[in-house]
């Protein structure tokens, strides 16, 4: 007779979890992880590392005489008594808890074709390219004068969903993101690039070192500028900065209330309210190309913008704003039931576009006449919730523009705006493209956007940052 399997498989964790509740319903995701990355300062690497990890989610579901219960529980391992523990604890939780406000018929159906296949991978080799050529740019920064910081990571998610409605989801999730830092051998200069990647055969170390030589060399003017209003480009990296700021806060529940920008003075959302007056999209499309992400819903917890009964739910491009109108919010089964709008969950990229917008971000600052170029942005945070005023510094990189040539760089500042206020201010706009944000790349890295002029963007104080 055999025995349990000494390294058990995801499925074989995902059926134990479920044959060992005790509840009138559960699901289980087991997240089986690998990554690797390198580290860099002075031109030198400093450490590389690889990773492998696992996480298991039970999720409980109790019926009772006044509804639905729910419950869950998440732990690292991989083993089928965590397994176990986990469901025993879920199941506990769910008995003792009050029925769940959004409780709904869990999500059935079969398995996918991929189900019995192992976990995806990443080891190395995903920097086989990437890796010479950026021990090329260290001699090239050397030959220059120039020093070089950052990190490169690849991490190959899988993602199993089991449910004792009979459903089974299988999901890989390739993530890559660079970061380089370069300055000067003072190092009184600074300037950041970075991107987000599937696999890092997009990816061309020296073409990054290459900008980053660009942008140092406009630095070797320095300028001071009051606080104020400029005409101001922002680069994809820095529209990412902002607009994945505005789709976190785009819960439809939240709107509903009263508590967000979306919201409708006297009651309701904007949905249906025309927010720009230039022909904006906002989508976000599990099968964007580049972009790709989980087809269907994963929730461990339930909140106004997600809820565990909604796991497995199938998702479809959705479109945010189109033609500059909002056209939907994120909304669970539940929330969707309160607001009267359809059911549109949150999808895990973002892609921002303006219509028949063209060329590049040199091609805005070429037309910007004078203003500031700003790079990336950090330290964002909400300083008004009802029109969605964010304030933040720059960073690694502000600089001026006269008669649409970069002339020097700028003292940083902190700024000032709102991203929904943007949308309806902006002047021009370049093609969309992928574009990974300085501050919450690490987070979201999945989204493609334009660098958009503004022609009055707040500068509200100088800051003493370097």
């Amino acid at each position: 007779m055999s025995g349990p399997p000494a390294n058990p498989t995801p499925q074989d964790l995902v059926d134990a979890g479920l044959a060992a509740s005790t509840a009138d319903d559960c699901l289980v995701l087991v997240d089986a992880s690998t990554s690797v990355n390198l580290r860099w300062a002075n031109n030198t690497l400093t450490t590389n590392g690889a990773m492998r990890g696992g996480e298991l989610t039970a999720i409980s579901f109790v019926g009772g005489a006044r509804g639905t219960a729910s419950a869950s529980v998440s732990r690292s391992g991989a083993t089928l008594d965590a397994v176990r523990e986990i469901v025993a604890a879920a199941d506990a939780a769910a008995r003792d808890a009050h029925p769940a406000e959004d409780a709904a018929p869990l999500v059935d159906g079969d398995a996918d074709p991929d189900w019995a296949t192992p976990p995806a991978e990443t080891s190395i080799a995903a920097f086989d390219r990437f890796a010479p050529a950026l021990g090329e740019a260290f001699g090239r920064a050397r030959g220059a004068g120039r020093v070089l910081y950052g990190y490169v990571e690849h991490t190959v998610d899988t993602l199993y969903l089991g449910a004792s409605t009979g459903l089974r989801r299988r999901h890989v999730q390739p993530t890559g993101h660079v970061g380089v830092t370069g300055k000067s051998a003072d190092l009184t200069r600074s300037a950041w690039v970075g991107a987000a990647t599937r696999d890092f055969t997009d990816v061309d170390a020296l073409a990054l070192d290459t900008e980053l030589e660009r942008r140092l060399g406009w630095s070797a003017r320095s300028i001071d500028l009051p606080a104020g209003r400029y005409p101001t480009i922002l680069p994809p990296t820095a529209v990412a900065d902002l607009m994945i700021y505005a789709y976190w806060v785009a819960g439809g529940r939240d709107a509903h209330e009263g508590q967000t920008v979306f919201s409708k003075p006297g009651g309701g959302t904007r949905v249906g309210e025309r927010l720009s007056a230039a022909p904006v999209r906002v989508y976000s499309d599990p099968a964007e190309p580049g972009l790709e992400c989980a087809p269907f819903a994963v929730a461990s917890s339930s909140s106004s913008e997600a809820s565990v009964f909604d796991n497995g739910l199938p998702l479809a491009r959705t479109d945010w704003i189109a033609d500059g109108t909002l056209e939907a919010l994120i909304q669970t089964r539940h929330s969707a039931a309160l607001t009267g709008l359809a059911v549109t969950p949150g999808i895990d990229n973002l892609v921002v576009a303006v219509d028949d917008a063209t060329g590049s971000v040199d091609d805005v600052v070429a037309a910007a006449g004078d203003g500031l170029l700003l790079t990336c942005l950090w330290y964002i945070r909400e300083v008004d919730p009802q029109t969605l005023l964010l304030t933040g510094l720059t960073r690694d990189g502000v600089y001026r523009v006269e008669g649409g040539e970069i002339t020097g760089a700028v003292n940083n500042f902190r700024f000032n705006e709102s991203p929904i206020a943007l949308l309806d201010r902006f002047t021009a706009a370049s093609a969309t493209v992928p574009s990974f944000s300085r501050e919450w790349g690490d987070y979201f890295p999945r989204t493609a956007t334009p660098a958009l002029l503004v022609p009055d963007f707040n500068m509200s104080s100088v800051s003493p940052a370097q």
